[in-house]
């Protein structure tokens, strides 16, 4: 769970070319009232004030805030829970004024940190605080889960309401959280809104696409979801240290690809992972899948070249492990998710209420503010001179939308867009305008053509990229 698996991830990107076709920018970190806004405030104020030196004078506050045994402290604490949590956030505020249809996060997607307790190396839970943010302009928000451990942090802040639905692919049994059965639908007005789809060892790609795309495909038709939040934890990846799934790396980013193709606003988010050389391998081919960029399965030589050695692959092969996963035992899960999802209203609707204030969330674009940095030699993030970029464009097509924005929104709108073109030109920080919900403009499909089009032009066309830390 080191920042290190990021560092890698992100070089991968870098050699492999992603990265120019993206928005890259760097998270402002959050601030003590942003987490205040699901986290408690006493629980803030010690992340803030603890530290290697004072732990032991505060040992009833670590055993309340459950901090020291899966949880340690260490130096940064504090400053690493609000760079993740702000790169997560400031996804969703881009999402929310149409800056950008995928927003990524990949150092985010830390599911299990509670109200007011840390748990699995999750201190602050940076989706609940995107959720939320998306919640101030979508009636409706989808939550989906595909790390091997039960998205239980997430689950239980949203599980009595019908504006955020959760979704969890996890094993199930006696593995931690422990949570996450089939019978845990919700309460009060979320019952049935969140479904839990508990899975055996060994399950592999096929089995894992036969419940993931029915289940999700009836979701996105019931509840149509305004936004989604995919968590797309790589612990669920075959020969990871912890997990105990079959997947392949192709087969983990199908997830990816199914829910893209929904072409609702998208904020992808990391999570667990702890083979960090498929931890990277996944989440740079995921953002592939996110561009629409098919990549070469030969890794580009890199400062992180030796770690992916013997094979120097992209892909990796699976396991022969024994999928303890029945056709019966399959079928019966499936037959129950869709039968409780059968049982909801379709898109409930919500009642007028007052608004929480728009996040200003001011963030500093790497690729503006010094665009040359991620190419200097000096830097661990430095790029193999010879490696050349993918000979490949983004196309944007317009789909024509049947609704008209009223005069007054008019304004609002060209305010988002010019804050976003001024920013780009150089400003080093952002403020979201204070204005009212804003409907998502018409989205553009994103489609790949071969071109020998400069790197110049290529980048005009990044707002179909994302955030990445």
């Amino acid at each position: 769970m080191k920042p290190h698996r990021i560092r890698m991830a992100h070089a991968l990107l870098a050699h492999y070319g992603l990265l120019q076709h993206m928005q890259v920018l760097k998270p402002v970190p959050a601030r003590d009232w942003d987490l205040c806004r699901f986290h408690a405030d006493d629980y803030v104020a010690f992340l803030r004030g603890i530290t290697p030196e004072t732990q032991q004078d505060q040992l009833r506050q670590l055993k309340r805030f459950n901090v020291g045994e899966d949880c340690p402290v260490f130096d940064g604490l504090y400053s690493f829970c609000q760079t993740y949590a702000g790169g997560s956030v400031g996804g969703a505020v881009k999402l929310n004024h149409g800056l950008c249809d995928v927003a990524i996060n990949w150092a985010g997607g830390l599911h299990h940190a509670k109200k007011c307790e840390a748990s699995g190396f999750c201190y602050v839970n940076d989706i609940v605080l995107a959720i939320l943010e998306l919640l101030k302009v979508h009636e409706r928000v989808l939550y989906v889960d595909i790390d091997i451990h039960h998205g239980d942090g997430v689950e239980e802040a949203f599980y009595t309401t019908d504006r955020v639905m959760t979704v969890s692919f996890h094993k199930f049994g006696d593995y931690f959280p422990g949570t996450g059965d089939i019978l845990d639908i919700g309460y009060g007005k979320g019952k049935y809104y969140s479904l839990n789809v508990p899975l055996d060892d060994g399950i592999d790609d096929e089995s894992y696409q036969s419940l993931f795309k029915p289940i999700m495909g009836k979701v996105m038709e019931i509840f149509k979801p305004g936004a989604v939040v995919l968590q797309c934890g790589a612990d669920s990846l075959s020969g990871d240290r912890l997990g105990c799934f079959n997947l392949s790396i192709k087969g983990h980013a199908e997830c990816v690809k199914y829910m893209r193709s929904f072409n609702v606003p998208l904020l992808l988010l990391g999570g667990g992972g702890y083979t960090i050389r498929n931890v990277a391998r996944c989440w740079c081919y995921e953002t592939g899948v996110a561009l629409g960029i098919e990549l070469d399965d030969k890794i580009p030589h890199h400062e992180y070249y030796e770690y992916f050695g013997p094979d120097y692959t992209l892909h990796v092969a699976r396991s022969n492990m024994e999928n303890k996963n029945s056709r019966q035992l399959l079928e019966e899960i499936r037959s129950k998710l869709l039968d409780n999802l059968s049982k909801l209203q379709h898109a409930p609707s919500v009642p007028f209420q007052e608004r929480p204030p728009d996040t200003e969330l001011p963030e500093v674009d790497e690729d503006q503010e010094d665009a040359d940095a991620r190419w200097d030699p000096d830097s661990d993030m430095d790029v193999d001179e010879d490696q050349k970029p993918l000979p490949s464009r983004v196309k944007q097509e317009i789909l024509e939308s049947d609704f008209k924005y009223p005069e007054d929104m008019i304004e609002g709108i060209e305010l988002a867009r010019d804050m976003d073109t001024s920013f780009d030109a150089g400003s080093t920080s952002l403020k979201a305008p204070n204005m009212g919900p804003v409907p998502l403009p018409a989205r553009a499909k994103m489609e790949q053509e071969n071109s020998n089009r400069s790197s110049d032009q290529d980048t005009e066309m990044n707002s179909q990229g994302g955030l990445f830390p």
